[in-house]
């Protein structure tokens, strides 16, 4: 099968010192008719690797839209994302795709697990998108799970676990590629506060243990308050909160 050179192109490979996720300059506009909404007006952003930054702000900031062009699902009005050393906005769909896939991990609010899928199997397949052979995919799914305390419940459909497991399942999912930045938007919306509490220790271990760099947008300010560093997003400004 022949190969593009868009596909043989590599990726550079960042230096030591360069921060895992950097925003330079990001806008968002939204324009409709004649209506103009400018909802990122110059976000920079530098997230270093093994770092846990909270995202908070009042519902309908830009909080997702953020994360959505953190995450490159979409692109910015102006402005550069950077992903371990790699421009992105030259990159073509395809690298946007791979880049994606293989160096970043998306946690949501609701967990979108495959339903015909055990969490085993949901953990598998993104391996396989990626390359991964299937008995390293299988074993990293399994050590993934034991590490979230789902060994016993590896066989289970996500229709068959709690709330809480299914989101731990969706985390192990996200960190299955060993992505180097995990992006989670409101990763505990949708549990009750003890599990939430669980479920974000959870997140934060494994994160913190793999050197992963994370980006959450929460809305709950003890979540936040647990993260090495809180970014607050409003009229479009993007500034870090002191401690108090």
């Amino acid at each position: 099968m022949s190969t593009t050179l868009e596909e043989q192109r590599p990726i550079a490979v960042p230096a030591a010192a360069e921060p895992v996720l950097r925003l330079a300059g990001i806008r968002r506009v939204f324009v409709q008719g004649t209506a103009r909404l400018e909802v990122l007006a110059g976000i920079d952003l530098d997230l270093p690797k093994g770092t846990t930054a909270a995202l908070v702000g009042p519902s309908g900031a830009g909080k997702s839209t953020l994360l959505h062009i953190a995450g490159l699902l979409e692109r910015p009005s102006a402005g550069e994302v950077t992903i371990e050393g790699a421009a992105c906005s030259r990159l073509s769909d395809r690298e946007r795709t791979r880049l994606r896939r293989e160096r970043i991990g998306f946690v949501y609010q609701f967990h979108h697990l495959l339903p015909d899928f055990t969490a085993h199997e949901n953990v598998v397949l993104p391996q396989l998108l990626a390359g991964r052979g299937k008995v390293e995919a299988r074993r990293r799914a399994q050590d993934l799970l034991a590490r979230m305390g789902l060994a016993e419940r590896l066989r289970h459909r996500p229709g068959r676990l709690s709330g809480g497991e299914q989101q731990r399942v969706a985390i192990a999912r996200a960190l299955a590629n060993a992505p180097g930045l995990i992006l989670a938007d409101e990763p505990t919306g949708n549990l009750d506060p003890h599990t939430a509490d669980e479920v974000f220790a959870v997140l934060l271990e494994v994160v913190r243990g793999t050197g992963t760099a994370a980006l959450v947008a929460t809305h709950n300010p003890e979540l936040a308050a647990r993260m090495d560093v809180t970014y607050r997003l409003a009229d479009g400004k993007l500034a870090r909160v002191q401690a108090a």
